[in-house]
């Protein structure tokens, strides 16, 4: 764990020096929001019903730093870390997932994995890999997850895959499979409201999820 929390410092500190302090200092946009979602589901799996998710963003340039969070009505918690750099397509970053309720035993209460995305115009790819035993049933300190996306005009669609929490066998299986939409709803002049939706497939659960949200 020591080693972990090492490397999160680290990789927050070469990022930082990715980028020219003064041009970053010039630049430095903080973001916060919150969504409420009517279930909230994670690569395929559903956590909890109804849910408050809010965030902070930190942006310098092409660095960003920032806070996630969901309370669930059903208890539910989870309070995320993490920390990126996007060099023109390609994405990499460190994500710190904390459980502070964690119910799976001695496993840890917080996931670090390494994130990495690219995208071609309306394509995008990504890849995940967990590096400790965390706080999931079945983590193995080793888990993998891929996805493919593609971008609409209307809609974009997805297909993830992934082993160790992911699937019921811990062998690489189709988990997530969906299409989503967002629809700026006009309240006013001057405020529109977001509003998203999902209708999700876990092929290895054999789940089916369909879920609206709200972005304020």
């Amino acid at each position: 764990m020591k080693n972990l929390k090492k490397l999160l410092l680290v990789a927050v500190i070469t990022a930082s020096m990715l980028y020219p302090a003064t041009t970053a200092l010039a630049q430095v946009e903080i973001n916060t929001g919150v969504d409420f979602y009517s279930m909230y589901v994670f690569r395929g799996i559903a956590y909890d019903g109804p849910s408050w998710q809010p965030s902070v963003e930190l942006n310098a340039g092409n660095f960003a730093i920032g806070a996630w969070g969901s309370q669930g009505y059903l208890n539910f918690q989870e309070m995320d870390l993490y920390v990126g750099y996007q060099f023109g397509d390609l994405y990499l970053g460190l994500t710190d997932y904390y459980y502070p309720d964690s119910p799976y035993g001695d496993a840890d209460s917080h996931a670090f994995e390494v994130n990495a995305g690219y995208s071609i115009d309306a394509l995008s790819i990504a890849g995940n890999f967990i590096l400790n035993e965390a706080a999931f049933p079945g983590s193995s300190g080793s888990d993998l997850y891929f996805e493919v996306g593609y971008s609409f005009d209307q809609a974009d669609v997805f297909v993830g895959t992934g082993d160790g929490w992911h699937s019921t066998s811990g062998d690489f299986a189709l988990v997530n499979v969906g299409i989503s939409t967002v629809k700026d709803i006009v309240i006013t002049d001057e405020f529109t409201l977001p509003l998203s939706g999902a209708a999700i497939w876990n092929p290895d659960t054999e789940q089916f999820y369909i879920l609206v949200g709200f972005s304020f």
